[in-house]
């Protein structure tokens, strides 16, 4: 069929087609990375990018149980939207999760905190990379990851987005199927849990710890633009205004999405919610990113 139409078509619109094909368009190459710690990502640098000629960057940190790539491949996804706009961008697997090492029983608040800090650490070391223009992009408990590091480090980022993101570590895994899962784990040091999609091991440590993270106070430590995505019909709706109204700087917008779930519907036959949350992201990265 594809061959038949090329055929019939004319010779002028076949010409303009293969010169276009030609004409270099802003993109990125994907390549997978190693940091001394284990942990895997994936690395995309824009082609104009040099060390005479250094580009912004978005750090991403996926959410609970996922992995770089993340739910619908909305991380790669957006890795490619952030390319269109110029900006790099790695893309993590905390240590116990996708290709990194480790396992996920040793997953901690702390222990992704510490692998949001070493990624930070190795990508503003790249010589291509503008260390005054990075940006960080957090999912679900990667969201709160991302804030617990912003504030932490107030001068490392230039740009937050969440999406979806948690507002309290505690709190938010709690309930079923969490509660019970915690008293297993209390008990047993351990706890295997069905999330779903997959299952997962989590140690005690996992659960008891998360009371030392304070993310409303972390955020109003953070000087730079947010902007916090979050669906109306999904628990994280009820942080993203209170959050952004705790966050000091500017610019930054509470976008909660009518009909909107955690997962923006990526999951459906129908991409527009998710590929407008890519999109408004990348904007908004290349509007607080901007030239310095």
């Amino acid at each position: 069929m594809l061959r038949k139409a090329f055929v019939v078509w004319p010779l002028l619109l076949i010409v303009a087609l293969l010169a276009a094909a030609c004409v270099p368009i802003q993109s990125t190459n994907a390549v997978p990375v190693t940091l001394d710690n284990g942990v895997v990502g994936t690395l995309n640098q824009p082609l104009a990018a040099s060390a005479a000629q250094p580009a912004p960057v978005v750090l991403m940190l996926h959410g609970f149980g996922s992995t770089k790539d993340e739910v619908g491949n909305m991380y790669a996804r957006a890795a490619d939207a952030l390319a269109a706009q110029g900006i790099g961008s790695l893309r993590i697997d905390f240590r116990g999760f996708g290709k990194s090492d480790g396992d996920t029983g040793a997953a901690t608040v702390g222990g992704q905190i510490e692998d949001a800090e070493a990624a930070y650490n190795w990508l503003v070391a790249q010589p291509w990379v503008d260390p005054a223009r990075v940006g960080v992009l957090g999912f679900s408990l990667g969201g709160g990851i991302a804030i617990m590091t912003a504030g932490a480090h107030p001068e490392w980022f230039s740009s937050m987005a969440t999406w979806s993101s948690v507002g309290n570590f505690d709190a938010d895994f709690s309930g079923p199927p969490y509660d019970a899962a915690r008293l297993i784990a209390a008990e047993n040091g351990i706890v295997g849990m069905d999330l779903g999609w997959r299952t997962i091991a989590l140690k005690n440590d996992f659960f008891a710890t998360m009371k030392d993270y304070d993310i409303a106070g972390a955020i109003a430590q953070y000087p730079g633009p947010y902007l916090a995505v979050a669906g109306d019909q999904d628990f994280s709706a009820a942080y993203a205004p209170g959050l952004v109204d705790a966050a000091p700087g500017a610019p930054k917008e509470a976008w909660i999405i009518p009909g909107g779930d955690h997962i923006y519907q990526v999951l459906t036959e129908d991409q527009t919610m998710a590929d407008s949350v890519i999109q408004r992201t990348a904007d908004w990265f290349a509007e607080t990113l901007a030239a310095k």
